[in-house]
């Protein structure tokens, strides 16, 4: 399974997304994502989930989300320091035990697995940080594990 990985839009999606995600099979959306038009465009893709970013004011885009996909349990949240985690979310972490945390807000892609859990931003779509290139990310789930592809949007 594929599964298209985007973050930090701020109400613009770049047409080149929409071909880098051909046949991903659901799309995990890591939140500041500006405008509702840019969920819908992304839907002409496959299933989106998202969550609200810290510059969002959809009250219909929940803080927090949590799905299974292919057997495995995703928890999607915006602010995420995998390093340093804020208390409230450890203990949802912790009680939830996803495979995987998506995440954005650095505008920088991150992919790190600590204590079995993969903590994947897939960086900026829109306005990255730090040097990096606009990018979004491709989580391939084999049975050998997850795999990160991180794929430069130009």
């Amino acid at each position: 399974m594929k599964i298209g990985v985007i973050s930090d839009t701020h109400g613009w999606l770049d047409p080149q997304v929409l071909t880098v995600f051909a046949g991903v099979e659901h799309i995990l959306h890591g939140g500041d994502i500006g405008s509702s038009r840019v969920l819908f465009d992304l839907e002409t893709v496959a299933p989106v989930t998202a969550v609200s970013g810290n510059t969002d004011c959809d009250p219909t885009w929940r803080e927090t989300e949590f799905l299974e996909l292919g057997g495995l349990k995703f928890l999607l949240h915006h602010i995420v320091n995998p390093h340093r985690l804020e208390p409230d979310l450890e203990e949802r972490i912790n009680r939830v035990r996803p495979d995987v945390v998506v995440f954005g807000h650095t505008h920088e892609p991150f992919a790190e697995t600590i204590r079995s859990t993969l903590f994947l931003n897939p960086g900026s779509a829109k306005s990255p940080r730090g040097g990096s290139p606009r990018s979004v990310a491709i989580l391939h789930c084999e049975t050998a594990g997850l795999r990160a592809e991180f794929v430069e949007v130009r």
